[in-house]
């Protein structure tokens, strides 16, 4: 299985954390094969909105998502 990794971002209440504020407005920049295509894609949306501090961008492992017992100890 590929190692699929999704970027998406939003407005934020508290910069610090990922509670997102309107979840209809969540931005979906992508889904991408692998962890170096999806920094790059979300360095670029984070520096789109650099100016804007309650707007958070994130990459999130989906492979460990849909394959958590890779993660177990020993796997």
């Amino acid at each position: 299985m590929s190692k699929l990794h999704l970027v998406f971002g939003g407005r934020v209440s508290d910069p610090r954390t990922l509670d997102f504020d309107d979840l209809d407005s969540i931005e979906i920049v992508g889904v991408f094969p692998d962890y170096a295509s999806a920094e790059k894609a979300w360095r670029a949306a984070a520096q789109r909105t650099v100016d804007d501090a309650e707007m958070k961008f994130v990459v999130v492992h989906l492979h460990r998502l849909l394959q958590p017992d890779l993660l177990a100890p020993g796997a």
